[in-house]
């Protein structure tokens, strides 16, 4: 059996609408997981790649709430392109906590739109090490993947836990998928670890970065992203002490 067709259609599929449908397209997704790390990197990638966006998404299950920067909304789960690398990038501010099987059914559907070549999930793992070095690792169970990150010198992720969406997109098992970790040390959010796993990205798909205002572009975008958390966090306080309020 073909295993994208191993666990039959998506629920998400008819919800999912894109403006543009790039075929063989490798996609990255970054939901906020330990240290921030994908929604950081993938914020990144955004600001250094010329990207169009192309759909967004919300979960209905949490309470609705957007966040605003710069005057502009901030979609909770947004889905832009880049077409010099064929590149569909899944930024996402809002948590998958509890929701992980349906926004790794949200990446599935996605894939299967553009008939996708590949998946790289970003991930912070967590680190007990005081060393101010952040290491990168990779995990695969796509033999060819796995050859290439090895001769770039990326470590495996031999021995640890995977949660999350990626942990999800593993258990469906259906496309090739490529997952990067990198150790996060501090305090959410971690911009040196998401700057690690963008190193790493730069290897695996040439992207061309430059190096030298990474981790000061990396920061800015983290005190952005302070900023559109406190916000939100704020908004469900309200929210609680309104209900509260209701009951009483």
């Amino acid at each position: 059996m073909d295993k994208k067709e191993a666990h039959g259609p998506h629920p998400l599929h008819a919800k999912l609408v894109l403006t543009k449908k790039p075929k063989g397209a490798t996609v990255i997704e970054g939901f906020p997981g330990l240290g921030l790390v994908g929604t950081i990197a993938t914020g990144f990638l955004l600001d250094h790649l010329k990207c169009e966006k192309i759909g967004t998404y919300y979960f209905e299950d949490p309470p609705a709430t957007l966040a605003v920067h710069g005057d502009k909304i901030i979609n909770p789960i947004g889905i832009y392109y880049n077409k010099e690398y064929n590149l569909i990038i899944v930024h996402a501010i809002t948590s998958a906590q509890g929701m992980e099987f349906h926004a790794a059914d949200l990446i599935l559907s996605l894939c299967e739109q553009v008939n996708a070549s590949q998946i790289i999930t970003l991930e912070g793992v967590g680190s007990s090490e005081t060393e101010e070095t952040t290491r990168g690792f990779f995990y695969t169970d796509h033999p060819q993947l796995k050859d290439t990150m090895e001769k770039m010198g990326v470590d495996c992720l031999g021995e640890g836990i995977i949660m999350g969406v990626t942990a999800a997109l593993l258990l469906r098992d259906q496309y090739p998928i490529l997952s990067l970790f990198a150790e996060t040390h501090s305090k959410l959010p971690d911009s040196k670890a998401a700057a690690k796993i963008v190193e790493i990205l730069d290897k695996v798909l040439g992207l061309k970065v430059n190096y030298e205002p990474l981790l000061k572009q990396a920061e800015e975008f983290e005190k952005k992203l302070k900023g559109m958390l406190s916000q939100t966090m704020k908004a469900q306080e309200m929210k609680e002490k309104k209900q509260v309020g209701y009951i009483g």
